[in-house]
């Protein structure tokens, strides 16, 4: 057979392929246009949940796929490059490491580049040229195994970004997440219920969304947009589980002793080893040209190299590095039928990080505080100082023992909860034990936050699940309860130029709801006060572990308080006109034709209702920008009950009705109801065809 007739019979074959797999998947839209997607096997199921995250997300979706290949500074500029280098050195891992995949795993990752693949064929002008690539399955493997390491090419950055991440996670209380989970004897119902509650940018990219291949997966969740496996939670027939951020550690830097005698060759257990070099290559846009740049990837059996200086090869060495089968783990969690399925699939060890937060319908409640920290065979310095190793059994080799990892199952008081403060009180009623612990385990931490979490749950109540939604809406503000008296004190003893002031924060509720009075100059005041004195000396009495719920209390510096209160009440008189403000007047949801007024402010004040806000707006508004995102709650009986919002709303084109439909209702503290049992989703199916068929 001749070359081209060759190449075009083979390209027939693939568009007969794709379109045999877009006949076997029907897209069923419901009211806020979330897709429910019915397929006939995984491969297919994969496809449909491909085409419609691209009809819903468009280049979000593309653009971490071509991330994936290395290409974007081919097709943009050489600041990428950086970019491309790493993700060329994740792909060929996964590339490497395709074949160890289940072919259960496989399936979804083919189906889903075919579902991308397709509508790019059926929409040729509907991105940039560049866009429209081949995307195989490993292209997809690699979206998620890529993680959020910083690259080894840029190897004296590393160390600092590393030291940046841990920094970040200590003093930002809201990037992360709540989670509660009720045991049957906690619910009115008697079934367990299980809410999730992320705090993110609204550009994360979380897509709200329901597969389904009849006697094989049902399965309703988050799935990241660009990819299967970033990070999903949600829930099946009979199981859910949500994550939270949990910052182990999972790093060690080791310092290699060079070898004199040898250019690049550092001395371990007696020999002499050279350090392994790899060229890697990328192209980037340089004009109407382009420019070629090619580094050295320097490594070790251990980890990459990142520095070499002071007579040391300097290695890190960490857990996310070889870590290339997270969507095997994902893949075997959705699938999961009952509680021992489902903490095997944890057992895979896949997935490094973050706490996990389990309910079924047999009535189980499980937290895991899921990480793969390493056994260290040295002493553990809490920072990135290099451990200097003449012998390899000085280097760690192995995670500590999952059965070892902290973790509840049923605990006493029948719930369970996570704010991102560290495992050891999950529950109050059933501390987990400090003693015994891995010294490369976190110390005890409460903040105001996971305070509040406690605050509303340990207690006999039983919830419903119409009430775990609006007890979810907490508008309480804890830093004032532990702040605001000290203010008023020192006002009312300052001088009778505050007595009006201090009358005005009285009467205030401590809260952040919309119509608050008082929350807008007390979150003014407290971020000047932070900013005088520093996040470790807010607070008079600081944190106690004997004290857990009612530390820490006080102001610690009163003169900065005070010069924090002048410069509060002189900022919003300058751009309101009065200090005296609604919450709701400052703070909006701003989307689409939506503009109205929204509860809820920093976790670092103990917001429950987590949500930031970007910069002042011409009008000296502040719109949301992220915290709350795609909150769902679920109750596993005989049949699923379930609520969520996915706040920005299912679609990010302006045109589209999904773009701000939900915007409203979570400013009004609401959920929808989840259409789950096939009953449900015909009643409300609203949009019902096949990829390529939407007229």
């Amino acid at each position: 057979m001749k070359p081209l007739l060759l190449s075009i019979t083979l390209l027939s074959t693939i568009q007969l392929f794709a379109q045999n797999l877009a006949d076997k998947v029907t897209i069923r839209r419901t009211e806020y246009g979330v897709p429910h997607i019915l397929g006939e096997d995984l491969k297919s199921v994969a496809f449909g949940l491909a085409y419609a995250e691209i009809e819903d997300r468009g280049e979000k979706v593309i653009l971490p796929l071509l991330r994936s290949k290395g290409i974007i500074a081919k097709y943009t500029d050489i600041e990428n490059v950086d970019v491309d280098l790493y993700s060329k050195l994740v792909l060929e891992h996964t590339r490497n490491t395709y074949h160890l995949l289940s072919q259960e795993t496989k399936d979804i990752l083919e189906g889903f580049a075919q579902g991308v693949n397709y509508y790019l064929e059926k929409y040729p002008e509907e991105f940039p040229e560049w866009y429209y690539q081949k995307f195989t399955a490993i292209d997809i493997a690699a979206t998620s195994n890529r993680g959020g390491r910083p690259s080894p090419f840029s190897a004296r950055d590393f160390l600092r970004k590393l030291e940046e991440e841990k920094e970040l996670a200590r003093q930002n209380d809201d990037v992360g997440s709540n989670v509660w989970a009720f045991a049957p004897e906690r619910t009115k119902s008697g079934n367990a219920i299980l809410m999730r509650n992320p705090h993110l940018s609204w550009s994360a990219g979380y897509y709200e969304a329901h597969i389904t291949v009849p006697g094989k997966i049902n399965f309703y969740g988050d799935f990241r947009i660009g990819g299967m496996f970033a990070i999903i939670c949600g829930f099946n027939d009979n199981l859910g589980w949500s994550t939270t951020n949990n910052n182990p550690d999972l790093e060690e830097v080791y310092a290699l002793k060079v070898d004199p005698d040898k250019p690049d060759h550092y001395l371990l257990d007696g020999g002499s080893f050279a350090i392994n070099r790899k060229n890697v290559e990328v192209e980037f846009k340089n004009g109407e040209g382009t420019g070629l740049v090619t580094k050295e990837w320097l490594y070790t059996p251990f980890g990459p190299v990142i520095d070499r200086s002071n007579g040391f090869v300097y290695v890190v060495k960490t857990a996310d590095w070889n870590n290339f089968q997270r969507g095997e783990q994902l893949v075997s969690m959705m699938l999961s039928k009952n509680l021992e399925e489902w903490k095997n699939a944890m057992r895979k060890r896949n997935i490094s990080s973050s706490n996990y937060t389990y309910a079924d319908d047999q009535g189980n409640i499980f937290y895991i505080w899921n990480a793969s920290t390493p056994k260290l065979p040295h002493e553990f310095k809490g920072d990135t100082t290099a451990h200097v190793v003449t012998r390899s059994d000085e280097i760690w080799s192995n995670y500590q023992d999952f059965e070892r990892i902290p973790q509840l199952l049923n605990p006493k008081g029948g719930y369970l909860q996570n704010s991102n403060d560290p495992f050891y009180l999950t529950n109050l009623q059933q501390p987990i034990p400090q003693e015994g612990q891995p010294n490369n385990y976190p110390e005890p931490r409460l903040r105001l936050r996971s305070q509040h979490s406690l605050d509303l749950i340990n207690n006999d109540k039983k919830f419903s699940l119409e009430e775990v939604v609006d007890m979810k809406y907490s508008m309480k503000m804890p830093a004032a309860d532990r702040l605001k008296d000290d203010l008023i004190s020192l006002m009312e003893n300052n001088s009778s130029d505050y007595a009006e002031t201090a009358s005005y924060l009285k009467a205030w509720n401590n809260t952040s709801s919309a119509e608050s009075q008082g929350s807008v100059l007390f979150n003014e005041w407290f971020w000047y006060y932070r900013s005088l004195v520093g996040a470790d000396s807010i607070y008079r009495d600081v944190w106690e572990w004997d004290n857990p719920m009612s530390t820490p209390m006080g102001i610690n510096q009163p003169d900065s308080a005070m010069k924090a209160l002048t410069m509060a009440i002189d900022t919003l008189e300058r751009k309101y006109g009065d200090y005296k403000l609604a919450w709701g007047d400052v703070y909006r949801v701003r989307r689409g034709d939506v503009d109205v007024p929204v509860g809820g402010g920093s976790g670092t004040l103990g917001n429950f209702r987590v949500i930031y806000f970007g910069p002042e707006e011409e009008d000296n508004k502040r719109r949301v920008i992220g915290g709350d995102g795609w909150v769902f709650a679920v109750e596993f009986g005989k049949k699923i009950k379930a609520y969520s919002i996915l706040a920005y709303g299912q679609s990010n084109n302006p045109e589209s009705p999904h773009f701000d439909d939900q915007a409203q209702l979570f400013a009004e503290n609401k959920m929808k109801k989840v259409a789950f049992s096939e009953k449900e989703i015909k009643k409300a199916t609203l949009k019902q065809y096949q990829p390529g068929k939407e007229q």
